[in-house]
């Protein structure tokens, strides 16, 4: 039986699988490029068509998006750039069903990224998915299953991970450099650049916008000016404020600095959107703690509005270790405020791209710079500081279960009413 999108819908992945028309991938040599696939190409998607252009070992052979426009745009861009017209799909099935692409990458709106991977992982391609993993908790527990369950590369985009300072500065900290690590604080501040949305009516979807595939997984809503292409990030069906947007490429290095591997217990957030009156619903101010079994804390803070530059910048991270501090772009220092020199080098750097194609021709996980579970318990981190906002109350969690202790309305919050046949199901 030939895998087409007919077959691909109608049977689950599992079944396809059974009967053997889907294979573990394909093995690449030294001189094969890697077929690419973009999937949502509008913003962060159109800088992966770039990169990958510029990235010795990649193709871009096939484009996908719901907006007819900029998919025939970005498909000129790639045919001028590379003298070859790539594929151009508007439903990311089609994708999948093509076996001639190897692996995906995904910059969708956030409530997309993990049925698209899991989809990706079924269909025996490997995945580069954009911040956040997951749009809730649940969907992003399954992307680690189906990245297990189906042996798939699955980078996330956080970025961090591939940095070389980051590599060897957080590996110093897992070494005791300023002793236990205890807290970890990110912030991201985007002063001037978030402003109010103001308001929009719901109106009859534009012709090149197909919106019953731009909506996938959520549930059916009239289409509204204020959703498309890029603030749908400060409305909860869609997105997961700010703290899942800029915010989760800090809050994945505080995770990954904590060296924990595992979620909160408790957490809190406040906050409000203040001084724009408009029809978003996410905060513009938001304080989030989060403490763990043994009592360490993250501590993340989002403000829109504006801020003082903390060491001079408008995103970072510090961490606090118990025999000394280290603040982001400025390194190691003692209790004295001294600094700590550093003689170990930095290791060699890769770009994302580099480290992505990388486990994809070792199909090493190791090679991985930001797994799915990494990107799992990132995003993670996110839902569960967002939740105590949206609730207006303190939460405890039980990261073994991965829901919130003795709160059914908590719960609701742990995953979401898929619309078929968009549906992220329980992967055993």
């Amino acid at each position: 039986m030939e895998v087409t999108r007919r077959n691909f819908l109608g049977a689950s992945a599992t079944a396809v699988i059974a009967a053997g028309t889907m294979t573990k991938g394909k093995v690449f040599g030294a001189n094969d490029k890697v077929a690419f696939c973009c999937i949502g190409i509008h913003g962060q998607g159109a800088s992966h068509i770039k990169d990958l252009l510029e990235t010795e070992g990649a193709e871009v052979v096939a484009l996908c998006d719901v907006d007819k426009d900029v998919l025939e745009q970005r498909g000129k861009d790639v045919e001028k750039k590379t003298g070859k017209k790539p594929k151009l799909y508007s439903d990311p099935r089609d994708v999948m069903a093509d076996k001639k692409i190897d692996a995906i990458t995904i910059a969708t709106p956030n409530h997309w990224h993990s049925l698209l991977t899991i989809w990706g992982c079924e269909a025996g391609k490997d995945v580069y998915v954009e911040k956040p993993l997951s749009h809730n908790i649940f969907e992003g527990r399954q992307v680690v299953k189906a990245a297990e369950k189906y042996g798939r590369i699955v980078q996330h985009g956080t970025q961090g991970r591939s940095n070389a300072r980051w590599i060897r500065d957080i590996q110093l900290m897992h070494d005791g450099f300023i002793g236990k690590i205890n807290m970890a604080k990110g912030f991201t501040y985007k002063n001037g650049n978030r402003n109010s949305i103001g308001f929009a009516s719901p109106e009859a979807p534009p012709k090149n916008l197909d919106w019953n595939l731009w909506q996938g997984p959520a549930q059916e809503q009239p289409y509204c000016k204020n959703y498309v292409h890029y603030n749908w990030h400060w409305f909860w069906i869609y997105g997961n404020g700010e703290t899942g947007n800029q915010g989760v490429h800090q809050m994945d290095l505080a995770v990954w600095g904590l060296g924990r591997n595992t979620l909160p217990v408790r957490t809190y957030s406040s906050g409000g959107r203040f001084a724009w009156d408009d029809q978003a619903e996410t905060p513009n101010t938001q304080t989030s703690v989060m403490t763990y079994e043994d009592g360490a804390v993250l501590v993340f803070e989002v403000r829109n509005l504006g801020s003082y530059d903390e060491a001079g910048k408008e995103t970072g991270n510090h961490f606090f270790g118990d025999k000394g501090y280290y603040v982001e772009g400025q390194g190691f220092f003692d209790y004295k405020h001294n600094p700590i020199p550093v003689e170990q080098p930095e290791p060699p750097g890769k770009s994302k791209w580099e480290n992505f194609l990388t486990a994809v021709r070792s199909r090493k996980q190791e090679d991985i710079r930001g797994n799915a579970l990494d990107g799992h318990l990132s995003a993670a981190h996110c839902h569960i500081a967002n939740a105590p906002y949206r609730l207006k109350r303190s939460l405890n969690f039980d990261p073994k279960t991965e829901k919130f202790i003795g709160d059914d309305e908590a719960n609701t919050l742990i995953t979401r009413k898929y619309r078929e046949p968009f549906v992220v199901s329980e992967i055993a």
